[in-house]
């Protein structure tokens, strides 16, 4: 199969020309330039810019394109307007924000989805990312009648993640003797970036076409509590882990996903729980999630200082949730308040 990925030398791309590389598939990236160029030289690169700079792409053809960083929607039409009569098959990795609404646990692909006030604007905010990525969906489609594969992600997780939205967890736990963590019943969802990768590539590999959620792990999801307890199981982690209440969180001035991640806020028990059965259907799996705690704690110490010294300084600079004052100053109010919520205990240290 001749596969271009729009991207591919950045967290999804990166991990997806990987596995189409081991498939045997001839893969062309194009991208900027910019990040990791040094990747895949034994692949074919071509440098452009989406912005006006997609010339290099004319007078090809690919049999799939896969589409890793498409956010506003008028580049998004330029890449697939173009690519139309040169490629059978495009696939974008959207995402579950699409959504207007994550009220209601459960919902699928059908759910509405938000809608931008100005469907001019192209700066990317919390608040228009959703609506953006809708309206990118909508170039896709247009183009590519029929022979479309649109993922609707939720977080993606595992090794070479730019955001630590996960990796944070690992670190905490695996570095810090008390780790302050979200309320112990709250629903989680991630995706191993590997499986998502697996799911596209076969999904390509068959044409598949639609709409899929793709979050987990697996089916039923996870809370936290049980999360924090795989961690134990994967890493080198005795920790204690604190669980506060929502309530108390919140109290202290917490945000959900930012000063916590992979806690949503509770006014949108809908966003982990996005129904993923249609993708099951298809072939979608999830790897245990032990494992992809154990591999990205391993990267995490892959970017280490060369000069580390002592247990916090054995993995790289995590960009994500708390600084580890305000977080033990959070601990130090919930000890003192006789508020309620748990606590896991310190467990045996495994040897690494």
């Amino acid at each position: 199969m001749e596969l271009l990925i729009l991207g591919g030398t950045k967290f999804v791309g990166r991990w997806l020309a990987e596995l189409a590389r081991s498939r045997g598939h001839a893969v062309t990236l194009f991208h900027r330039g910019r990040t990791n160029p040094e990747l895949f030289p034994d692949l074919e690169h071509i440098h452009g810019d989406r912005d006006g700079g997609l010339a290099a792409l004319g007078g090809r053809r690919w049999d799939v394109v896969v589409d890793t960083c498409g956010y506003i929607p008028r580049l998004v039409r330029d890449s697939s307007a173009l690519l139309a009569a040169a490629t059978g098959h495009y696939t974008f990795v959207s995402t579950c924000s699409v959504y207007a609404a994550h009220d209601r646990p459960g919902r699928d692909e059908d759910d509405p989805l938000a809608r931008l006030e100005d469907p001019s604007v192209e700066k990317v905010t919390a608040a228009t990312y959703g609506g953006l990525k809708a309206l990118c969906e909508q170039a896709v489609v247009e183009s590519f009648a029929g022979r479309s594969l649109i993922v609707r992600p939720g977080l993606i997780v595992g090794p070479h993640d730019p955001t630590d939205r996960f990796t944070y967890w690992p670190v905490r736990l695996a570095t810090c003797p008390v780790v302050l963590g979200a309320p112990a019943e709250a629903i989680v969802e991630f995706t191993d970036v590997r499986d998502l990768a697996a799911f596209i590539l076969d999904g390509a590999e068959r044409r598949l076409a639609g709409v899929f959620n793709i979050s987990g792990p697996g089916a039923e999801k996870i809370r936290f509590g049980e999360l924090v307890r795989e961690c134990r199981r994967a890493i080198p982690s005795a920790a204690e882990v604190i669980f506060p209440t929502a309530e108390f969180l919140r109290g202290c001035g917490v945000s959900p996903w930012t000063d916590l991640p992979l806690w949503t806020s509770p006014d949108e028990p809908g966003f982990s729980t996005r129904s993923v059965g249609r993708a099951a259907a298809e072939g979608l799996r999830s790897r245990p999630v032990r494992e992809t705690v154990a591999d990205t704690l391993a990267w995490a110490q892959e970017g280490a200082p060369s000069d580390a010294g002592g247990s916090a300084a054995e993995y790289r600079p995590i960009a994500a949730g708390l600084s580890r004052a305000r977080e033990e100053e959070i601990i130090a109010r919930w000890r003192a308040s006789g508020e309620p919520g748990s606590a896991l205990p310190p467990g045996s240290q495994r040897k690494r």
